[in-house]
């Protein structure tokens, strides 16, 4: 395995690997005092991935599109995608997850539990999720030597795969939105031919979401 593959599928391979660490945790019931361990293990995450992402930075081929207005355009369409449900066609509103408000009382410990979530959201998971899906999935699935296609080159079966996937990878009542969300990142990419500005529209759904998550305490869109 190259370099380049270990640089590109690794930050998200380590992603993926704490989330199953979250998971055997939550069933195990090992954690003191009963807490979830998204409380403890996330932060853990949020940093080692940020660690794995600064140690390939340099493999990266990451440049400002003049196409950066799309980017964000696209990033907001896909926040009122993922919200509607509850927004806008009055589903159940989101409330079980990642409740900050357990840690009210102690204000350090709940504004670093804030701090770390809005920079796993809105800066790790975008950058690592893109690299990976669009910078490393979408050419390797037209040729295993990905770097030898030129990034944004479209192939339908790959912009398929890497689609459902994207879907795949999010629990099972987000689908159709993180389905419609990957097509979307994907035609960023195929239209911008930058892999930084599929990062900028996931980092801006990501961000938006944050806030919104904040404002109306629907924990569960974490």
């Amino acid at each position: 395995m190259s370099r380049k593959t270990v640089a590109y599928a690794g930050p998200f391979v380590t992603f993926m690997l704490f989330l199953g660490l979250t998971e055997w945790l939550a069933r195990a019931h090992v954690l003191p005092g009963g807490m979830e361990p998204i409380y403890s293990v996330f932060p853990l995450q949020t940093v080692v991935c940020a660690g794995v992402l600064a140690w390939f930075w340099k493999d990266y081929r990451l440049r400002i599109s003049e196409k950066s207005w799309l980017a964000v355009a696209i990033g907001g369409l896909v926040f009122a995608l993922w919200i509607s449900p509850q927004a806008f066609f009055h589903q159940p509103a989101r409330t079980d997850g990642f409740n900050p408000g357990i840690f009210a009382g102690k204000p350090a410990l709940y504004w670093t539990e804030i701090v770390m979530r809005f920079l796993r959201l809105a800066l790790v998971v975008p950058v690592l999720e893109e690299i990976f899906w669009r910078g490393f999935l979408l050419r390797f699935v037209i040729n295993e030597e990905f770097e030898a296609v030129p990034f944004g080159t479209y192939a339908r079966m790959a912009n398929g795969l890497v689609a459902v996937g994207f879907m795949l990878e999010h629990s099972m009542p987000d689908w159709p939105a993180a389905l419609a969300t990957g097509l979307l990142y994907n035609w960023v990419a195929y239209r911008t031919r930058s892999l930084s500005s599929c990062i900028l529209a996931h980092a801006v759904t990501n961000a938006l979401l944050g806030v919104y998550i904040m404002a109306t305490r629907q924990w569960g869109f974490w």
